[in-house]
């Protein structure tokens, strides 16, 4: 955990297990190494990432207002669900989305929930793939691309295989639209 965690602090990237598919990583108030995620994917920047928080109370300090629905939302979800929220703050400019929206997701997985408080801070998480390309649902389906230009690969759960992502909704007013189920 330290090595992961001093990569992190120097703006470095990470390929790690989350609690949905293999991600890239980084600090996401660091807009240099934000920067670098997007390079690693061949992304535009114009297309937002999801980012992690540890808890409710990590939310409030990135968003200005969490909709009681959302809170609801994350009290009963059972599967990883990322709720997009307006205004966000204190997270690289280059996180969020051109409507002033960011997606965030609290994992359910002890290894990112120790990560995010070791660091202090949200991590980026986006999928270990090049845009356009499937997403790996395991370690050995991420591309030489991912492996060789990321700065430090995760020694944890390579064998595991996940099925699919984290659900994405959007809160409007008392309307939940799901972006992606």
């Amino acid at each position: 955990m330290d090595e992961v965690i001093h990569n992190l602090k120097s703006g470095k990237t990470i390929l790690y297990p989350t609690d949905t598919v293999w991600g890239l990583g980084c600090d996401a108030t660091n807009e240099e190494a934000v920067k670098k995620i997007y390079e690693l994917k061949n992304r535009e920047e114009s297309k937002s990432l999801i980012i992690l928080v540890a808890s409710i109370e990590m939310l409030q300090e990135y968003v200005e207002y969490i909709p009681e629905k959302a809170i609801q939302i994350l009290n009963k979800a059972e599967k990883p669900t990322t709720i997009i929220y307006n205004n966000p703050k204190g997270l690289a400019l280059n996180t969020i989305a051109l409507d002033n929206t960011i997606a965030i997701r609290i994992p359910q997985d002890e290894f990112c929930i120790q990560l995010i408080n070791e660091l202090g801070k949200p991590i980026v998480s986006t999928s270990a793939n090049v845009s356009e390309e499937p997403t790996p649902k395991s370690f050995s389906e991420i591309s030489q691309a991912i492996l060789k230009n990321v700065d430090y690969v995760v020694n944890l759960h390579q064998d595991k295989v996940t099925e699919k992502s984290s659900t994405i909704l959007k809160i409007e007013g008392n309307n939940v639209i799901v972006i992606r189920e």
